[in-house]
């Protein structure tokens, strides 16, 4: 049996996923940010004041990326980790200034990513292809 790309949805996926990441990217390099940090602040700028295992969940990382992710953001001065007050062993991460004064420029270049990956598309190809992606994540989760 011959293995065609062309029609392997999981090739199909990965290929597409990471020329999405590499658009991205350099869309979100002026700003100083990485895919990763950029996934992370979106739940962040929806609901400040998580903690790394909530992000863990919410982004479906494991632990080792986002505690690196979030070494480098510290780093770069997007977020501030405090003790977690119900929770001594555990921090919640909450964005700086600058995080929040990126947030529109750094959404501004998602549309643009998206727009220029669904150039073509008629608004309803547009919803049907988002609601297929959505049920193959749904899909591959509960597998």
């Amino acid at each position: 049996m011959e293995f065609e790309k062309k029609k392997s949805a999981g090739y199909l996926a990965n290929h597409m996923a990471r020329l999405f990441a590499q658009g991205l990217h350099e869309r979100i390099k002026s700003l100083g940010l990485a895919p990763a940090q950029f996934m992370t602040l979106l739940e962040l700028w929806n609901e400040d004041g998580l903690s790394q295992k909530e992000l863990i969940k919410r982004i479906d990382v494991e632990q080792a990326t986002m505690a690196n992710t979030i070494r480098r953001m510290e780093r770069d001065g997007l977020i501030i980790r405090k003790q977690n007050q119900k929770d001594a062993r555990s921090h919640t991460v909450f964005l700086t200034k600058r995080a929040k004064q990126l947030e529109q420029a750094a959404k501004e270049a998602a549309y643009s990513q998206n727009a220029a990956a669904l150039e073509g598309f008629s608004k309803d190809e547009h919803e049907k292809f988002l609601e297929f992606m959505q049920r193959i994540i749904g899909n591959m989760k509960s597998n």
